[in-house]
């Protein structure tokens, strides 16, 4: 015969045969055999705690921008519109306990966006540094209960104005468009680019570095 094991739950007893602990893979240290330990409700809690934190720091850690705001008063539905806009841009949403995501956020790029975790925030990414703030603005033009808070691009912090601003950027693959138009105009207007006045060119390079140095 196998060993007798009664589980301790409240004030019932429960028997039954099986030669190990089911609970074994969720506990530490040692047990005795067949007994179900009080805490491992709170063991498996812990380990779940820390894969969240885990997964929050690869986001944080590879996102291009990461965009934070208050959805209080969203259905769920609306959560839903959210996500489908996001995956259509080559985003993401998570929604996270702030508790967790501050400690995720340590030692990390973006970690300037632990101020503006309070309440109830979701978060927006994407590895594109434009696409996730495109998304939360003009989500948020459409839901009035989806309040941008602020984000970051990076290392460098961004301010509820500060996200509306990369937002009107040219995304990644609007980039790519753009370029690849440039490639395919007519020899003649590339010819011309050229030839233009050593002025122009100095000109154009001027604000380049100008808007680099803002950056």
């Amino acid at each position: 015969m196998g060993h007798r094991i009664v589980f301790s739950l409240g004030q019932f007893n429960l028997g039954s045969s099986c030669k190990e602990d089911p609970f074994s893979q969720f506990t530490t240290g040692n047990y005795e055999p067949g007994i179900v330990p009080h805490n491992w409700s709170k063991i498996v809690d812990r380990a779940r705690k820390e894969q969240v934190v885990e997964e929050l720091g690869q986001i944080f850690e590879g996102s291009g921008v990461v965009v934070v705001s208050h959805y209080a008063g969203l259905t769920v539905a609306d959560m839903q519109d959210l996500r489908a806009r996001a995956r259509a841009a080559s985003a993401s949403v998570r929604v996270a306990k702030n508790r967790l995501a501050k400690i995720a956020l340590e030692g990390r790029p973006c970690e300037s966006v632990t101020e503006l975790l309070s309440g109830m925030t979701v978060l927006t990414y994407s590895e594109d540094p434009v696409a996730a703030a495109k998304v939360s603005e003009e989500f948020s033009k459409e839901y009035e209960s989806f309040e941008i808070l602020g984000g970051a691009m990076g290392e460098k912090p961004l301010d509820r104005a500060g996200v509306a601003a990369v937002s009107k950027m040219p995304s990644r693959e609007e980039l790519i468009s753009s370029i690849v138009g440039c490639l395919n105009a007519p020899a003649a207007n590339v010819a011309g680019s050229i030839s233009a006045p050593a002025a122009n060119l100095a000109s154009i390079l001027s604000s380049v570095e100008d808007r680099a140095k803002a950056a």
